[in-house]
């Protein structure tokens, strides 16, 4: 009898699982688009994956980058802090945001690619490759662009190495000071509420054919962070708000973030 209740239960847990499972693809499903996601616990090493095959496969990281890139242009002590300037030299963007002086939060804020093109301008190309070694952040093709490399395809990343990285970011398991992981902490801190605290970087890698958004970071709860890659094709920006979208629905799913109220 324990043997027959232990296989109903596990049936049972399988099946619910099954369906949560299905609930993340029918996200992708109703966007009629594309695209990977993983979710893991910080703590336990949970899993969930939705296209585990594209989780594996590597894409242009564009600005999800700057989440590694902020941590070494502060220890490498080319930008001081969140507040520091970065200044305009009154080039002209589409990006109105982007036209003007920078702190370093609001660049990462903005996605300012021009700001961040700047930091990597004085960390030096050279220092890169040992850098992305050190944190396992991808794979970088050499030659390369010292400050196009993470834009024109250069580096690849895929989502799951992407979670790897990020746990790193959360466990302060890579050796930077302890002010830059502060920094990076307060200028990647997207939303806050009383039962959780959202980290995260959109990034939009334009230079193939389909595109590829990507929003990737981590959600505190209680006592663990989750972390989170999801990437997805693009056929134009209209499908940018999915990423996000996509990738908070994916946690609700879960139950890692509370469902959305319905309001009457």
């Amino acid at each position: 009898m324990p043997t027959l209740l232990i296989s109903i239960f596990l049936l049972c847990f399988s099946l619910f699982a099954y369906a949560e499972e299905v609930a993340i693809a029918q996200l992708f499903s109703k966007a009629g688009i594309d695209g990977t996601v993983l979710i893991e616990s910080a703590n336990t090493g949970q899993r969930f994956v939705h296209n585990n095959a594209r989780s594996k496969h590597a894409f242009t990281p564009a600005s999800t980058f700057k989440v590694l890139n902020t941590l070494i242009a502060l220890d490498e002590d080319v930008i001081a802090a969140a507040g520091a300037i970065i200044p305009w030299n009154g080039t002209q963007f589409e990006i109105t945001d982007w036209n003007h002086d920078q702190t370093l939060e609001s660049a990462f804020k903005v996605s300012c690619v021009w700001c961040y093109q700047e930091l990597a301008r004085r960390v030096g190309a050279v220092k890169y490759p040992a850098y992305l070694h050190q944190a396992h952040y991808g794979q970088l093709r050499q030659p390369f662009n010292g400050t196009e490399f993470w834009l024109d395809g250069s580096l690849t990343i895929s989502a799951e190495q992407q979670v790897a990285f990020l746990k790193q970011v959360v466990k302060r398991s890579l050796p930077y000071q302890t002010s830059s992981y502060d920094t990076l902490k307060t200028i990647m801190l997207a939303e806050t509420t009383p039962h959780y605290r959202l980290y995260a970087k959109t990034g939009w890698a334009t230079r193939s054919t389909p595109g590829v958004g990507w929003y990737v970071g981590y959600v505190e709860v209680a006592e663990d962070a989750w972390l989170f890659a999801l990437n997805l094709d693009t056929r134009n920006a209209a499908d940018l708000p999915l990423r996000k979208q996509i990738a908070l629905d994916s946690l609700r799913a879960k139950g890692i973030l509370p469902a959305n109220r319905v309001t009457r």
